[in-house]
This record gives C-alpha cells, structure tokens and sequence, in this order.
C-alpha cells in the first residue's frame, strides 16, 4: 500500500515537474527572440533600406507596421488553431516557414515586395507567439514556477529587442541590410532540431473542427480597423478609411455574434466577462500603443539626428532590455508580495513619466537623459508585461491556453501596429510640413520631406551650406514630432495605468498546484 502510494506520488511530481521543463522553455524563448529582434532590427535598418530601395513616406509606414496588421489579424486564428493540431507542431512549421520568409526579405528588390516579404513574416509570425505561452502554460502546472517562466519568456522577448539593434548595428557596418534578416536563419535551425526532442506536444483534447469562416472575419476586421486608423491619422478622414473602418467593425461584430453560437469558437468570447483578464489585455494593448511609435523612431532619431553609427545606437538602446530583463524575472513575487494591480500600474505609471521626460529632448539632448529614460521605460514594461500575461494565462483552463495566449499577443500585435500608425503619423505629419530653406530645388525638397532618410540623402548633391541647412531644417522637424508623439505617448501610459488600478482590483496570482 505504501509503495503503491510512493509510486503514484513520484508518477505525479513528473507530470506535474516534468523532466527537462526548463530546457523546453530555452527552446520556446529562442522562438520569442527571433520574432522580437525581426521587429526591432527594421528600425535600425531603415536608413539604409530607405537609400536602397527608394521608398516612399507611405511605404515606409508600411513597411514597418504591416507585419504586426498581419499579425493581428491572424494570431486568434493560429493559437486556436495550435489548440486544434497541437501548439508543438504549429510552432516548428512556423519557425521552418518564418526561416524561408526571411530570406525573400532579405533579397526585397523594391519596396513592394519587401511589404509583401513583411506580410508574410507575418503569417508565419502569427504560428510562434501563442503557441510558445500556450505551451509554458501546458509544461509548469506549479503557479510559482509558472511565473518565473513568463518572467523569463517576457525578459527574452525585451533581450530580443535590444539584442536585435546591437547584432544588427554590427551587421549593418559590414554587410548590406538584408544580412538583419539572415540572422533569422541559425536561431530557426537550432528550435526547429531542438525543439523537436525536447518539447512535449499539446492540445485541446475535446477541440471542435477549425471554422475558417471565423478566420476570414477575424482577418478582414482587424486590417480593415487598423488600416482605417492608420489612414485616417496620415491623410485625414476619407471616404476610403469611412469604408475600411465600417467594413472591418462589421467583420469583427459578425466575428463576435459566430463565437457565441459556435459549440466550439475560436476565441471564448465569455472569457471577457473576466474582469481582471479583460484589464490584462486592455493593459498590454494601450501600453504598446504608447510605447511602439517611439520604439520605430528612436533608432532613426540617433542615427540620422545624433549622428551615431548602427551599431553605437544599438547599444544606446540597450538600458531598456536590461531593465525590462531585470524586473520580469522578479515581477511575479512583487505581484504576491504587495498587488496584481500595484505591479502593473505602476509599471505603466513610470513608463508614462519616462515618455514624459522625451518630450523635451533636443537634437543635442545628452546620452544621460535617454539613457535613463530608456532604462525606467525597461522597467516598468519588465513589471506590467510579465504580471498581465500571467494574468491572462491563470485566467482560463489549460486547454484554452492557445487562445487565451493569442487574446494577449493580439493585444501586443495591434497596439504595436496602432502606435506605428498613430503616434508615427504624428511625426511623420509634423515632419512634412517643415519650411524649405530658400534656393533648394523643387525635386530635392520633394524628396526630403517624404522622410528624414531621403532628406539626408536628397541633400547630398546640395553645396554644403545649402545641405546644412536643408538637413538641420529636416532634423529639427523629426524631433519636434519625436516630441509631441512622446507626449500622447505618455498621456495614453498615464491614463492606463489609473484604468488598470480599478480593473484589476482584487485580481491575485495563483499559487496553488494545478493536476
């Protein structure tokens, strides 16, 4: 009888301590590295992929943002799919996927095809994201461990964001832009060889069949919403973003009302009754919101206003990886030890203030001021990001990880792509409208006030006084955009983070062992 019990006792603690969990979550991290130094190595890249393929402002935005549209749009679709076919077969054919796009990136000839190339990175993007939460969720049932791990999975995903203009920076000194998305190629090899021993397979035992006419509504409404706002906030209200805005609402109401008859929906639209996994998701999205436009624009404003080469400004961006890295591994025994709500609010409380203090940077702004607010942006992004996604996680049945951890990349994905097309339409429009010196020929200007880029570069033919000028005037109106959009920035950070000390009240992390 004893032995029996012993034998049942140790048949437990391996299920619920599986052998090896944590090698298996090097193996998921590495999949978040790889998405989150793609989406930061763009902005460093961009100067030169600018001089390269001649994009226009337009194109430019879309380059950077039409990866996280697609994104968006499909990561619903994809962890309920992951639920459906199981997360670790979804995960590698993904990361085999996302390996080959990369390299139609890194060989774009035009700038149409590099939007096309950044389309599809992100449908396979949309296949990793969910899949590595959703299998965190599946591989530590212990709440504590649990915590570590997303602190983990959230730090490396900040590491990937510093480590991305850092390795990029070097690249960039000695090889051509598109070396930035052959580096995709090594990481993918070693998950994919890794992964495939290592990870345990999961998925939702009682899921129902895949509904594609929930995944074509999903996808139509968040472009068309997405794309409406980014219009909008570029070009003014239109009768073509008035189009794109009604038909992507009425997709994703049509999505909604399907979830809801479905015996086996796509997305649990009953998991929003939730108060506090509703505050979690509202939280990531409006604080990338806040942060993304600044994120895209920081690489150009230290390259192309201070003057600093790549791979200098890649590590000039490094303060906030630390911070972010330092805090996430931590967060979830603050959230115990004081407050869920505590952490997170005031985690976006500094990020808020840190965005503040950008507001009053200048082309000459000393290293110091940046330095310090990049690190405080780190930290608060450290403390909110790790304790909402162990919110969202612990919130719902571990078959319904997929899709509760698609819920949460969601947020990410669309209040990056947001941010991009609202705060950078803001710097963008301010930039347009900056006077051109006098005696600066009509083609010259034209192409210097599509962006900061072509003006550097359009003003080369110039004398060199004539070239001081036009550059300074250019420089001077990208810092003066660079301001106003830190201040909604933080304005948006500012008034999350009250909106998540009343949503998330009595909201607590788990701590018992699940079986």
């Amino acid at each position: 009888m004893t032995s029996g019990t012993v034998q049942r006792t140790s048949g437990a603690d391996e299920t619920l301590y599986r052998p090896g969990r944590w090698l298996a979550l090097a193996v998921l991290v590495l999949a978040v590295l790889l998405v989150a130094v793609d989406a930061t190595v763009l902005g460093l890249a961009t100067p030169f992929l600018s001089e390269d393929l001649r994009p226009t402002g337009t194109q430019l935005l879309w380059i950077g943002d039409v990866y996280s549209f697609v994104i968006a749009g499909l990561l619903v679709s994809m962890g309920s799919l992951g639920d459906r076919i199981g997360r670790k077969k979804l995960l590698l054919t993904g990361s085999v996927a996302f390996g080959a796009v990369s390299v139609l990136n890194a060989y774009a000839t035009t700038p149409e095809m590099m939007i096309l190339a950044r389309a599809l990175l992100g449908v396979a993007g949309a296949t990793l994201m969910p899949s590595t939460l959703a299998l965190i969720r599946n591989i530590f049932h212990d709440p504590r461990e649990r915590s570590i791990a997303i602190g983990i999975w959230g730090a490396m995903a900040s590491a990937g964001a510093a480590v991305g203009p850092v390795v990029g920076g070097f690249l960039l000194e000695h090889f051509w832009w598109g070396s930035v998305f052959l580096i995709n190629l090594p990481v993918m090899a070693v998950l994919v060889v890794v992964g495939v021993k290592l990870l345990p397979e999961s998925k939702n035992p009682v899921a129902g069949p895949w509904d594609l006419v929930s995944v074509a509504l999903s996808l139509i409404g968040m472009i068309g919403v997405v794309y409406a706002i980014k219009e909008a906030a570029s070009h003014g209200v239109s009768w073509e973003a008035g189009a794109a805005a009604l038909v992507g609402a009425a997709a994703l109401y049509g999505f909604a009302r399907r979830q809801l008859t479905l015996p086996s929906p796509l997305l649990d639209m009953r998991l929003f009754r939730n108060r506090g996994f509703s505050g979690a998701v509202l939280a990531d999205l409006l604080t990338i919101l806040g942060l993304s436009g600044l994120v895209f624009f920081l690489s150009q404003f230290l390259q192309l206003v201070q003057g600093r080469p790549p791979f200098e400004a890649g590590l000039a961006e490094l303060p906030a990886a630390i911070g972010a890295v330092a805090t996430g591994l931590v967060a979830g025994r603050f959230a115990r030890r004081f407050s869920v709500r505590s952490v997170v609010a005031g985690g976006l409380a500094a990020m808020g203030a840190a965005l503040a203090v950008l507001t009053f940077i200048g082309s000459s702004t000393g290293y110091p001021l940046l330095g310090a607010a990049l690190l405080v942006v780190g930290v608060g992004a450290g403390f909110s990001f790790t304790v909402t996604a162990d919110v969202i996680l612990s919130s719902v049945p571990k078959e319904e990880a997929g899709s509760a951890s698609a819920v949460s990349e969601t947020a990410y994905e669309l209040g990056a792509a947001l941010g991009i097309a609202l705060l950078g339409s803001i710097v963008t429009g301010v930039y347009r409208d900056f006077a051109t010196p006098a005696g600066v020929p009509a083609e010259v200007a034209s192409a210097a006030h599509e962006s900061l880029g072509g003006a550097v570069e359009a003003a080369a033919v110039l004398p060199a006084q004539q070239q001081a000028e036009l550059v300074g005037a250019a420089q001077e109106a990208f810092v003066e955009g660079l301001r106003l959009a830190s201040g909604v920035g933080a304005a948006v950070l500012l008034a999350t983070a009250a909106a998540a000390w009343f949503l998330l009240r009595g909201q607590r992390l788990a701590d018992g062992i699940e079986h």
